[in-house]
């Protein structure tokens, strides 16, 4: 809404600008680069990153677990905002569905490092096993309902409908639908085939998930790369370049000036903090989950939470600027990562840590998995969205996340 009350402004009187939060006069300075308001406005996400890490550090060593457990959180959800800021500044620089994939690779990662550390630091194998199969389901019922529902939501606030690329939506709800039935036959085989020849299906499964991954990369880069790309223009873009004021609107962000291969060093310095503020949350917040009795669903559930946030920030900022497009890119294509990268990728990582991570999912999981994919398939098979697809996303989640709560 802001945009458009901005462009309105302008359109009336030439003799304003806009920045990303105000209207500004064209004889006033613009803000300095070195004034305290403007790095905290900039920058807010780094130094709360900074100051709950050390918050975090500190309350681990004197044993408060609860306390160390939510500034952990809080860093890690800090610094991944910062992940993302950055992923967007490097998918400005990418047409689709490049772009996208910059976006959903900086978000998984985080997703793969907090799984990771949740199986090399739980106290009980079974525990943390359990978790980090609820945070991979999680990973993806928070892309698909949160992230979606959130950004259809409030897009559908500013604009009556808005359009994407139906091709689009309907062949990741084909890749996920086919994902998740893969996902089907090690629970199938742990209930009925006595031999239990459980892990050697989940590894066969993992393998075609990854070599099924690999074509779909080809289809999407190379031979269908236009099945990916909006078909419709977002308004409020028309408009910035219709009327060349709003064309520069990162003013003097840093990482704006950066080349991307200093960018990308920048991502890989920030996850691996994120991956030691994850063994804290890890060691407290498995042993507060013990304590707690809190249900391995909930907590793989806050894990997924936290891990998604900044992409749902990133996907509402695309969805206010009428892309719709980038948002059903980012939701569906961080959901095919999350299952077919992420499971056989943390597989790989918990063999080598000596555990067994197998893919028997519980019914409820699956249940949800698959529900999740119809809803999905239903609410964008038109190439349109509005508010109320989004309300019924929100609503799925609500439900998903009291079961999840109830569920052991």
């Amino acid at each position: 809404m802001w945009e458009l009350f901005c462009i309105k402004i302008i359109l009336n009187k030439r003799d304003y600008y806009c920045t990303k939060k105000r209207i500004v006069k064209l004889d006033s300075k613009p803000p300095s680069s070195f004034s305290i308001k403007h790095i905290f406005d900039e920058y807010l996400d780094i130094i709360l990153g900074i100051i709950f890490s050390l918050i975090a550090f500190y309350f681990h060593n004197l044993h408060y677990l609860e306390l160390s457990a939510l500034s952990t959180a809080i860093a890690i959800g800090a610094f991944s905002m910062t992940v993302a800021e950055i992923a967007e500044i490097l998918a400005e620089r990418f047409e689709e569905p490049y772009a996208s994939f910059v976006l959903t690779f900086s978000a998984v990662v985080v997703e793969i490092v907090l799984l990771y550390m949740i199986i090399a630091n739980a106290t009980e194998a079974k525990q943390g096993l359990e978790t980090v199969k609820g945070g991979i389901i999680s990973a993806v019922i928070v892309d698909m309902n949160v992230l979606l529902g959130f950004a259809v939501f409030i897009g559908g606030l500013s604009f009556k409908e808005q359009e994407h690329n139906e091709d689009t939506s309907s062949t990741y709800t084909t890749i996920l639908l086919v994902a998740t039935s893969a996902l089907l036959v090690p629970s199938i085989i742990n209930y009925t085939d006595s031999n239990n020849k459980l892990m050697e299906a989940s590894v066969m499964i993992a393998v075609i998930l990854m070599v099924f991954y690999i074509f779909i990369f080809i289809f999407q880069t190379r031979t269908h790369e236009d099945f990916f790309k909006a078909t419709a223009k977002s308004r409020i873009m028309r408009l910035k370049k219709k009327r060349g004021e709003l064309e520069d609107d990162h003013e003097d962000y840093i990482f704006d000036k950066l080349p991307s291969w200093a960018n990308l060093i920048v991502i890989f310095l920030l996850i691996l903090i994120i991956g030691f503020l994850a063994e804290v949350f890890a060691h407290d917040g498995m042993i507060l989950a013990q304590h707690y009795g809190i249900s391995t669903g909930l907590a793989g559930l806050i894990i997924a939470i936290i891990a998604v946030s900044p992409e749902v920030v990133t996907a509402i900022k695309a969805a206010k600027d009428d892309e719709i497009q980038r948002v059903v890119n980012i939701a569906m294509g961080a959901s095919t990562v999350s299952i077919m990268l992420t499971v056989p990728i943390l597989m790989l990582l918990a063999y080598l840590n000596g555990v067994n991570l197998t893919l028997d999912f519980n019914a409820f999981q699956v249940g949800a998995l698959l529900l999740t994919i119809i809803l999905a398939w239903k609410t964008t098979d038109n190439g349109e969205t509005n508010y109320f697809e989004g309300i019924s996303h929100l609503m799925f989640f609500a439900a998903y996340a009291t079961i999840a709560t109830l569920y052991h």
